[in-house]
Order: C-alpha cells, then structure tokens, then sequence
C-alpha cells in the first residue's frame, strides 16, 4: 500500500512539473523588488536592533515599515510584531477608519469566521462594529462563487464609507480573487462612489502576484505576518499597508491616537523580520507547489478540488471536498503525523477563539499556527472541506501526501467520493 500512495505522489509530482517550473521562475522578479526596497532603504546591520520601552525612535522598524511599503506596492505600511494576526491587523484597519453611522459593505459575501464577532454578525457585548453604530450590509456571490457584477450597483446605492473584498477565499468553496478583478473592482466602486474607501484582506495573497492590491487601486490592505510576508520564520505580527494617512488611522487603533504608527518596540526581532522578507518570495513559491500537489493528488483520486491543478492562482490555500468527517480527520491526522513539530499529537475537533464550528487543524509548526508552513485544517461542518496551504519545500508535501494516501486506504475509507448535487 505504502508503494502504491508514493506511486500516486510521484504521478502527481510529474504531472505538475510544469507549473512548479513556472511557480520557480515567479521567485526572481518578486525577489528583486524585495531587494530593491532594501538596498534603496539602506538596510543595515544596524536596523537588526532595537529600543526598549515605548518604542520611540525604533530605527529598525521606521525602515522595516518603508521597506515593506515599497514590496508591497504602497505609499506606506506598518509591520508590527503587536499585532497578534491577521484578523486583528484587519480588525485595526476597520475600527481606525470606520466611524459611528458609516456603511460598510462587503463585496465578497460573507467574510472569513473570525471577522463575523469584528463586524457584530456574531456575538455581543464585545465592542464589535455593529455596538458601535456603524452598519453592515453584505453582497452575495453568485451561484460560481463570483462577485455579483449585476448587483454591485444597487448594493453600492447607499451611501457607503469602505468597501470589504477578501482576496483569499478562507473557508469558502470559491475562486480567490485575481489581482486584476480587485483592480477592475475597484475602478467599478470608484466610478459608482468616488468617496468609497477599498479595503483588502490580502491574508494568503502575498507576493503571489507580480501586483498587490495597493497597485490595482486599493486604499488598504492588512495581513498576517504568519502566512506569506513573514517567509516562515516571523515568530508574530501583521501590517497594513496603503494610503498613508489610512495606515495611521490603523496604528491609532493598535496603540492609541496620538500616538499612532510612533510606539511599539520590536523586541529585537527586526533581522527575523527583515530576512523573513527576503525569504518570503521562495517561500510563497514553495507553497504553491505544495498546494498544486495537494490539488493533483486528490483530483487523481476523484475528489474535487478548488482550484483546479495548473489553474491560475491569487493566494497560496488548496481546498480538498472530502465530504466525511471521518476522511476530514484521517487526512489530518497523517498531516500532523509528518510534522516536524508534535507528530506525536493527534489533532482532534475543537473549538477556536473566533471560529463558528470546531475545527480539526494538522500545524506542527515551528512557529505556532503558521500557515505559511505545512498545515491544513477544516471546519467541521458539511461538505467537510479541507483547507491545505503553506510548505517550505516540496519534498514535505510528497511525505505528509504518501501518508494521506495511505492512511486513507487503511482506514477502509471508500475512494468514490459522496456525490453533492
């Protein structure tokens, strides 16, 4: 049986070779622009270090935030090691600029599970958006997981102070977003609202694209430094990036106003941060491969896949329909088993801080719940989904698949997937 799952890989491995070539040829341009924003910041040893305290003066971080402004094609960013993820990055941007009786409207129907208790979809009593006076509307996909280009001009009919397009589809069976339609978006919502601020939750989609969101007409973006900027070994963090006076809006909401985008040490952590900028670009490649792997093993074995194998991408995460809990909970359990960290645990449903279902995640990663490493989770809920993203190398995907396969046919598990109709 083991022979026969390293056949399936190595099957999968040739018919990919192609599109991993391409994923590899993609790694030198968006590695020069990162050693062009270094070499134009002067970047020095001197910047690795940092200040105690408050944070006032932090050399290191002034230029980590001009560099990182410059990778990500904007006027400014912040990179902070304070803020704890993606979702408080993000979280910070909509409080910092969104005001009491402003709409927001999210493009991309319903955003990721942990911004539905930000927004006030779900919960009470903790200062979401909704507490505070600022109301929501969402627009549907369509049936394809589009945006819904027939609707967005009667949904843009209010008044509305920031739109919300979630680049990545998160947990959702849909297409992520292209750069090219975030920027064809976003000239549509300019030309309906000319006031309307665009905001991205580029979570996944760094550097995987030649253009950010930022270049294609987008006010801001935020993001976590766990997934594709922080290149695997940022231990923390997150940024926003944009339009300048945006990013201080959002650091006023991360320390508080007056003091803005001026506190904050790094803890002497600024070299994991630069260099894991610098390995971001090989880093997000390798993590394509992976998921073009994940994508062709699982398809090979009937299972549809999201998105297809060779199919064009914007973000690094590869969507796998099991359809039974019990394959959701096999397939991440051989993930964990070929972790370098905690292979030993067995990961079971439970439930996570700011998720609607529990969750079955595989991550024995170095840093903890970096999805910029080799991990994959799902909610457990119906059609039961895996959701598989990062890899430092290739060659760790091909063992954790082996062991996917094999554990799979050893637990007797059918191999004709359930039909959804």
């Amino acid at each position: 049986m083991t022979d026969w799952a390293a056949e399936r890989v190595a099957a999968a491995v040739a018919a990919t070779a192609g599109v991993a070539a391409r994923h590899t040829d993609a790694v030198q341009p968006r590695l020069a622009r990162v050693l062009e924003a270094f070499a134009a910041e002067r970047l020095g040893v001197q910047h690795f270090a940092s200040v105690s305290g408050y944070g006032h003066g932090d050399q290191g971080r002034e230029v980590l935030d001009r560099v990182a402004a410059r990778v990500l094609q904007a006027e400014a960013a912040a990179v902070r090691l304070q803020f704890v993820s993606g979702t408080h990055a993000i979280a910070a941007a909509l409080f910092g600029v969104l005001r009491p009786g402003d709409r927001l409207l999210a493009l991309t129907g319903r955003p990721y599970d942990t911004l539905e208790e930000v927004i006030g979809i779900r919960g009470s009593g903790q200062g979401s958006l909704a507490e505070f006076g600022i109301t929501y509307d969402e627009l549907p996909l369509t049936a394809a997981g589009l945006v819904d280009d027939a609707g967005l001009e009667a949904a843009l009919a209010p008044p509305t102070r920031l739109v919300l397009i979630q680049r990545s589809c998160g947990y959702s069976w849909r297409p992520s977003l292209a750069v090219a339609e975030i920027g064809r978006l976003c000239a549509r919502v300019k030309a309906l609202q000319p006031g309307c601020l665009v905001f991205v939750d580029n979570c996944y989609g760094e550097l995987v694209e030649d253009q950010e969101p930022t270049a294609a007409g987008a006010d801001l973006i935020a993001g976590s430094l766990i997934k594709n900027l922080g290149g695997t070994i940022a231990p923390t963090g997150g940024y926003v990036a944009g339009r300048a006076e945006l990013v201080e809006q959002a650091c006023c909401r991360l320390t508080a106003p007056g003091i803005g985008g001026e506190g904050g040490t790094s803890f002497d952590l600024n070299r994991l941060l630069f260099q894991g900028l610098f390995l971001a670009p090989q880093m997000v490649a390798e993590a394509l491969i992976c998921s073009e792997l994940v994508a062709q093993v699982f398809s090979d074995l009937g299972y549809a896949v999201n998105p297809l194998p060779g199919a064009p991408r914007s973000d690094v995460i590869q969507a796998v329909r099991l359809g039974d809990p019990e394959r959701l909970k096999v397939v991440c359990r051989a993930f964990q088993a070929a972790s370098p960290v905690g292979a030993y645990l067995d990961p079971v449903p439970a439930p996570m801080p700011g998720y609607a279902s529990d969750l079955v995640m595989a991550g024995g990663t170095f840093i903890d719940g970096s999805t910029s490493e080799w991990s994959a989770d799902a909610p457990l809920r119906e059609p039961y989904v895996l959701f598989a993203q990062g890899g430092t190398h290739r060659a760790h995907a091909q063992i954790a698949l082996e062991r996917a396969v094999t554990a799979l046919a050893g637990a007797g598990l059918s191999w004709t997937p359930p039909r959804f109709d």
